[in-house]
């Protein structure tokens, strides 16, 4: 599916996605062309789904970070996509045990998630909520592991 010359690619925009074409050719050493269309394939297939900017939430007054665990009964879509769509929520997933999602979500303080959680309560399906509020984010990043031996990457 990939070769050592794609994953090579995509370390490259995976550490810095703003770096120019001919940078990542010079990296490679192929030609820009060749490169540009190597990339425009990865996107085509889905494997490079976007280019995001990373902001830093605490300029946004956004420096709370908390994990609700959203008891539901089943795993409804119509929960789902009401948990998605307040504003707040960074992440929604379906879990399994107990707890039918996961939540991630940021904001300012802790009266503004008091608010957040009791839009929360009320949703179709939600059948209760356990908060875990973040003291420290040791890591955080949407990078994925290019080197796993199982997978598609350099060890493979």
């Amino acid at each position: 599916m990939f070769d050592e010359i794609d994953i090579h690619i995509l370390e490259i925009l995976q550490e810095k996605a703003r770096i120019p074409n001919a940078e990542v050719a010079r990296q490679v050493g192929m030609a820009p062309s060749a490169v540009l269309e190597r990339i425009r394939k990865l996107e085509e297939r889905g494997i490079i789904e976007g280019y995001e900017v990373r902001l830093n939430p605490a300029c946004f007054h956004q420096g709370l970070s908390a994990f609700v665990q959203v008891e539901a009964d089943g795993t409804d879509a119509q929960t789902a996509t009401a948990l998605a769509a307040i504003a707040s929520v960074q992440e929604v997933h379906q879990v399994v045990g107990p707890d039918g999602f996961l939540v991630k979500l940021r904001t300012a303080d802790h009266t503004t998630l008091s608010r957040i959680l009791q839009q929360i309560r009320p949703l179709p399906g939600v059948r209760s909520i356990r908060t875990q509020v973040v003291l420290e984010t040791v890591k955080e990043t949407r990078r994925v592991d290019l080197t796993e031996p199982n997978g598609n990457g350099r060890n493979s």
